[in-house]
């Protein structure tokens, strides 16, 4: 075995040594070139001492990118001649690195002929095994679009998978660059378990690399979700609700969206993180009970408003009872805005063979013109 001040020898001296074994390989076909001009001959001579003299040394690599489950001599060395193709180490697991102290590399080179490597002060040698890395993300998209509408499960993006092994990047050999299929699917609707392999092709000749994975998968909808506590009667803002993903089983088929939910009233107390259904809401309150309403009289020609009190609550559309101020009679009327209550006149009782006659509208209109009334009036 060499040491270090004879390898720095022979480097010092390997072009004369070149130069050496070429004017003997000469020396040795001189009786073919006996007959030939000596001229001619030292022409060759010098031809063969420039082409030794040029072969590059090998020369270390301070980081190398490797595919191969070994690493060979060629991968660590440039100019590595006959031996770059000879396996000294086993390659590092995909998607990792390795790393080989230079003065221990030497050793194996020079046990392997391979002398007067030039390392330019490299100390140690960076060996990274390439591979494809599927993600997390994408390991789950996949059983996800596997599962898609079997057995009563819905979109892939609707899903909620939850495997039994914690999910990692996986690394594969670079050679698996193929499309990504699933051969086995298992699905149970009953305990929601699911059994799914997935196959990873391989451009190499080599048989797919397979992947399996079972856990299980829940369909899931949006929902508005309560950010606080609420009382009855509370009015909802954007801020009170959030929405999130919950399981279609808990939610069921009536989940409120938020569109559906800012600005109605709760018809009950509520803690923070309950789903909104359309049961639990109501349109908000434009008269409440005790409260100070207008009291609205309009028919044709005539708007007449009144203050009044409303004695029980209600919203837009719904009939109230409501105390007039002025005569002191309760009278009822329909919410028609906040805190305005309208009161109709009583329907005029037609009889039937009269049906055809003009309207009362022109009627009214002509009776009015006579007395010199005023077509409308406003009292408060």
């Amino acid at each position: 075995m060499l040491d270090q001040k004879e390898e720095r020898l022979i480097m010092a001296v390997r072009p004369f040594l070149v130069a050496v074994v070429a004017g003997l390989l000469l020396a040795a076909s001189a009786p073919v070139l006996a007959g030939n001009d000596a001229a001619a001959r030292r022409a060759d001579f010098a031809s063969a001492f420039q082409t030794a003299a040029a072969i590059p040394a090998p020369v270390l690599r301070g980081r190398v990118d490797i595919t191969d489950e070994m690493v060979r001599i060629g991968d660590l060395v440039d100019n590595a001649g006959d031996a770059a193709q000879i396996a000294i180490y086993r390659a590092p697991d995909p998607g990792t690195t390795g790393t080989l102290p230079a003065a221990q590399l030497l050793d194996v080179l020079r046990a392997h002929q391979v002398i007067g490597v030039e390392t330019h002060g490299i100390s140690n040698v960076a060996v990274t095994r390439l591979a494809r890395t599927l993600d997390p993300d994408d390991v789950e998209l996949q059983i996800a679009v596997a599962l898609e509408h079997r057995n009563g499960l819905g979109d892939a993006r609707d899903m909620l998978l939850t495997f039994d092994k914690d999910l990692k990047a996986i690394h594969l050999d670079a050679a698996n660059n193929g499309a990504i299929t699933p051969v086995v699917t298992r699905f149970d609707p009953r305990s929601g378990r699911f059994d799914v392999t997935l196959e990873v092709a391989n451009d190499s000749g080599a048989a797919p690399t397979r992947l399996r994975f079972t856990g299980t998968a829940v369909e899931t909808i949006e929902a508005a979700v309560l950010a606080r506590d609420v009382d009855r009667n509370t009015l909802l803002k954007s801020s009170d609700i959030v929405i999130e993903r919950r399981p279609k089983a808990e939610i069921g088929n009536n989940a409120a969206s938020r569109d559906r939910v800012v600005g109605m009233q709760t018809r009950r107390q509520m803690r923070a993180g309950q789903a909104l259904h359309g049961i639990d809401l109501t349109r908000p309150d434009l008269v409440q009970r005790d409260q100070a309403v207008t009291l609205i009289y309009q028919t044709a020609g005539i708007y007449l408003t009144v203050r009044g009190k409303a004695t029980e609550s209600g919203t837009e559309g719904d009939v109230v009872s409501v105390l007039n101020l002025q005569s002191n009679r309760t009278i009822s009327g329909v919410v028609v805005g906040r805190g305005q209550v309208s009161v109709s006149p009583a329907a005029p009782v037609v009889p039937h063979k009269l049906a055809s006659v003009e309207p009362a509208a022109e009627a009214t209109a002509s009776f009015s013109a006579g007395n010199n009334a005023p077509a409308s009036s406003k009292a408060e």
